[in-house]
């Protein structure tokens, strides 16, 4: 089996490309699937989860308090985040982990976020890719997907992205920004996703996964 993970940065298309890629390889994708099946493993409803992802419009308001249930490594604390929060935040972390290892044991499947490329990182099977843009193009990007002002979608933007770097750190001491730790950095400002889920693709050929 080999398992490709995705790590991006907000609004920069990392989603788009990993679906191009499954259509191109014929392999699973799990990227809000995740909410399911972490859900499923924490005892918590999908409706409960997904009232909390980052992708539901009034993600604004939603941050600092859901996004430790629905989407972990996007997670955003704030001056009234209590200890109970974070002891959550650290539950959900192990199911998702045990999320990962279980979707992985099913075969070849590409993995978007969750700090899989983290957790899996000493693996031989795997594929790391990290897809990151302009700050200007994700912005706009993010306005249009949900239908906000610049102010809020630079919000967005920002706390996303070191919610994301946060959880990495903590939860595995490694720098999610660091391109060191990928096999593949891909700019969608100079790349179309489709050209970026093409040459991810040869790249997996050339591994012999294809």
């Amino acid at each position: 089996m080999a398992v490709v993970t995705i790590s991006r940065q907000y609004a920069s298309g990392g989603s788009d490309v990993a679906k191009l890629l499954a259509d191109r390889l014929g392999w699973p994708v799990v990227d809000n699937e995740f909410v399911d099946r972490v859900a499923k493993q924490a005892g918590l409803s999908p409706q409960e989860v997904q009232a909390r992802e980052e992708r539901v419009p009034g993600l604004i308001e939603r941050l600092s308090r859901a996004l430790a249930v629905s989407s972990p490594e996007v997670f955003v604390a704030t001056a009234d985040a209590t200890a109970t929060t974070f002891a959550k935040e650290d539950e959900l972390v192990r199911v998702t982990e045990a999320v990962i290892i279980q979707t992985v044991q099913e075969g070849n499947v590409i993995l978007v976020g969750r700090g899989a490329q983290a957790y899996l990182g000493q693996r031989d099977d795997t594929l790391h890719v990290f897809i990151v843009g302009s700050r200007e193009t994700r912005v706009l990007a993010a306005m249009q997907r949900l239908g906000i002002t610049r102010a809020e979608a630079e919000d967005a933007v920002n706390k996303i992205d070191e919610g994301r770097k946060r959880y990495v750190k903590t939860h595995y001491n490694r720098r999610w920004d660091d391109p060191n730790n990928y096999h593949l950095v891909f700019n969608t400002d100079v790349f179309t996703y489709e050209q970026v889920a093409e040459m991810i693709a040869q790249a997996v050929n050339m591994r012999g996964w294809g």
